[in-house]
């Protein structure tokens, strides 16, 4: 005889439960040779099926050795042990173990995947295997639709397909009708007659008595071996080319990524609804991100805006001390013209431009409106950087000769003029006439919601002496040159009107630079918080997919069972759960991108400021890919640490 293929030296096997152990198998000694047709016979309860998850390197023994053509497989990780099933064992299962979510084609290749097999040649492999065992026409169908007979056929060609030297049968015939039974027990033999090493575990003597060895086992001691024949087929050629699975190519186990997403999209179809409600979760995390943060962008810049129209290089000088409020009837109005003359004298200023401001009602034939007033010289339209739309703007002389003319608003313009041309026209201002010179373009609300473009511009004299009977001035607007100057331009224009005032600080300067990044500043802190808004969403979204994973692992205990004892290695089970998770998260996050983008647009539509920039969207996506990713890690942590032979045992 040759050296032994299995070796078993005093093997036990104790299963512990809390303080309870269960003894089950008891100083086994056995010896199994390449090529034998070997049958273990018991009863239920007798061990049988725990010594073949043994044999099959599924379980450890507690006590005892199990060599391996002389290899201890004592010493051998669980990575180790997965190599050894995947080349040298092909197990057939009395209840098939097939996963229900595959094709027949598809059950056949799991072995060879996880060989590293590239894929049209173990499609080709698992089709001719198939086609041997007369599936050939039941190629795609999945488990439920093939007969008892039939999954049992796909169960060997599964085994047959990394041209397996040893075949485990547990109970092979079981479940089976007596032709079907007879049908596989010859497909055994012929197996056999090709070279295989067959061991059958049975408790059916008629089945046992197809085989050339014959072990009965009891109460987890082996009571009787008829002994190997001092002949064996091991050295009989394979005449069957079917049979001679095709070398893998050196691909890593799972390194076709395409590989592993096709089998996650097929996980996910197999409990769609499930997947949609998963899905949901990260779509609208996504889309509340996505959404948030352009709404967040988009008033933020809306802002912006419309302070840059109204001059973000102005330093804006307004009566009353820093940090006091000027009183109801204005007594603290102490800026003069002569103020506006000393700040234009400084240098870095362009212009310095004096303004007073009321609100009078206007009319215009028999249409009156309220308005707001406004007098000043003609450098106005160059602070303000407002352009006229049509006509003419005040000039000096206009001041000079305290001129009754007017420049208005679009607004004004819309309210007094409906359908007309306002250039040439009167309207009375407390009741004196007019003439209108000059349209504004439309400039808008500020940020603070005052309309622009409501209002009458008209010469500082005429209106301090005509409209308002005074000579203070609400504010002096000083236009500088070089905005990296300001603090220092700010400073010389308040020393300047300071000693104009003889030292009394009667006025404050607001620089709308300043002004600018503050709004900005808290504009970013509100885009944070309606990001942060959303960034809960999707952890909400995250968990579920935790969640939902944990369950997917739990409902397929099984499935991990079949793939490890077909070759899978804990890196290909972690792996395999990560992209389902992931794709999942992916594919959540593309739709939420869409989504989002599409209610954002129709936000902006309606009227709500929104700005698209890709940093949202990517980021929306990548936080998606990344919630997969780290959701997903605990459940397939969870589902690559299973013990193969309680996950094949799970219902």
């Amino acid at each position: 005889m040759s050296t032994p293929l299995i070796r078993l030296e005093g093997i036990g096997k104790t299963y512990r439960n809390g303080e309870l152990a269960t003894t089950v198998l008891r100083d086994v000694d056995l010896e199994i040779h390449d090529g034998e047709f070997v049958a273990i016979m018991g009863a239920s309860g007798s061990g049988k099926s725990t010594l073949m998850h043994l044999l099959g390197c599924l379980d450890q023994p507690t006590t005892g050795r199990y060599l391996f053509e002389g290899q201890d497989i004592a010493r051998l990780d669980s990575d180790e042990l997965a190599s050894l099933r995947s080349r040298t064992f092909g197990f057939i299962f009395q209840s098939y173990h097939l996963i229900s979510s595959a094709t027949a084609t598809e059950n056949v290749e799991v072995p060879a995947i996880y060989a590293g097999l590239p894929r049209d040649l173990r499609h080709a492999r698992a089709e001719e295997l198939l086609t041997g065992l007369g599936l050939g026409e039941r190629l795609g169908n999945r488990p439920n639709q093939l007969s008892g007979g039939q999954q049992q056929r796909v169960s060997i060609a599964r085994a047959l397909m990394n041209d397996a030297r040893i075949l485990l049968a547990d109970e092979p015939t079981g479940a089976l009708d007596s032709k079907s039974g007879q049908d596989v027990l010859q497909l055994l033999k012929d197996l056999h007659a090709r070279g295989k090493t067959v061991i059958v575990i049975t408790h059916d003597r008629d089945v046992a008595n197809h085989a050339d060895r014959l072990i009965e086992i009891r109460d987890g001691r082996i009571i009787h071996d008829s002994g190997p024949k001092q002949t064996t087929p091991a050295a009989t050629p394979n005449p069957a080319p079917a049979s001679a699975a095709p070398r893998s190519q050196g691909l890593a186990p799972l390194g076709d990524t395409n590989e592993a997403i096709r089998m996650a999209l097929r996980a996910l179809r197999a409990n769609l609804f499930r997947t949609v409600l998963t899905l949901l979760g990260i779509v609208i995390g996504v889309a509340s991100v996505v959404v948030m943060l352009a709404v967040g962008n988009g008033a933020r810049q809306d802002v912006v805006e419309r302070i840059s129209d109204m001059g973000t290089n102005l330093l804006i000088v307004r009566p009353g001390a820093p940090n006091t409020r000027r009183s109801a009837d204005g007594s603290t109005n102490t800026l003069t013209a002569e103020d506006a003359e000393v700040a234009a004298t400084i240098d870095n200023v362009v212009a310095a431009v004096p303004e007073v401001e009321t609100r009078a009602t206007v009319r215009a034939g028999n249409t009156d409106a309220q308005t707001s007033i406004t007098g000043t010289t003609a450098d106005y339209v160059t602070a303000k950087s407002w352009p006229l739309e049509r006509g003419v703007f005040l000039n000096d002389d206009d001041n000079r000769r305290y001129a009754a003319v007017a420049v208005i608003g679009r607004t004004v313009a819309g309210n007094l003029f409906p359908g007309q041309d306002p250039l040439g026209q009167y309207l009375l201002i407390r009741n004196v006439p007019f003439l209108i010179i000059g349209v504004m373009q439309e400039k808008g609300a500020t940020p603070w919601g005052q309309d622009q473009d409501d209002v009458v511009i008209v010469p500082l004299n005429t209106a301090n002496n005509r409209l308002i009977g005074s000579r203070h001035l609400s504010s002096i607007s000083v236009l500088i040159d070089d905005l990296r100057l300001s603090d220092a331009t700010q400073e010389a224009v308040r020393q300047a009107i300071l000693a104009n005032h003889a030292g009394v600080e009667d006025f404050q300067i607001r620089n709308m630079a300043s002004l600018l990044e503050s709004v900005a500043s808290t504009q970013n802190t509100f885009t944070v918080l309606l990001g942060s808004i959303a960034a809960i969403s999707l952890l909400v979204g995250g968990i579920g997919v935790m969640n939902i994973m944990l369950v997917n692992v739990s409902e397929r205990t099984r499935e991990i069972g079949i793939r490890m004892a077909t070759g899978a290695r804990t890196r290909n089970i972690l792996q395999q759960f990560i992209v389902e998770a992931v794709v999942v998260s992916a594919i959540g996050g593309a739709i939420g991108v869409v989504s989002g983008l599409g209610f954002a647009s129709l936000l902006q539509y309606f009227g709500t400021p929104i700005q698209f920039t890709p940093g949202p969207v990517l980021l929306a996506f990548g936080c998606a890919f990344a919630t997969g990713l780290i959701f997903g890690f605990m459940p397939a942590h969870k589902a690559a640490h299973l013990d193969p032979v309680v996950a094949l045992s799970a219902d």
